[in-house]
């Protein structure tokens, strides 16, 4: 018997922060809700990244745009998280998505100077 398949998959996930339209705001955010899809998030979010890096024309407006929206919308327990995947790339896609984070301000208010 073998385990069951995670949903989303990363491939999923990907998609959706890919096109990331209302909808797809939408199933961002319900994962968002619960931790236990914390992981499928996160791959996800790498998977994209990767992908962004590997493409021949780099939205870096789109990217940042993802970053603050993440960053703005994402619970406190995911802001190190993402800024982690921002910070694991010096490639263009990773420091475009790192910006839009940064500018959100989301990890300052999950971690807040004492």
């Amino acid at each position: 018997m073998s385990a069951p398949a995670a949903f989303p998959d990363r491939d999923t996930t990907a998609t959706k922060l890919s096109s990331f339209g209302i909808a797809d705001q939408a199933f961002v955010k319900l994962l968002m809700e619960n931790p236990e899809q914390d992981e499928n998030l996160l791959e996800g979010l790498y998977r994209h990244l990767g992908l962004a890096a590997e493409a021949r024309l780099l939205n870096t407006l789109k990217l940042e745009k993802l970053g603050q929206w993440l960053g703005n919308e994402a619970p406190a327990r995911l802001q190190m998280p993402l800024m982690e995947a921002a910070r694991s790339s010096q490639h263009p896609a990773y420091q475009a998505f790192k910006a839009g984070l940064t500018k959100s301000g989301g990890l300052q208010r999950a971690f807040p100077k004492a």
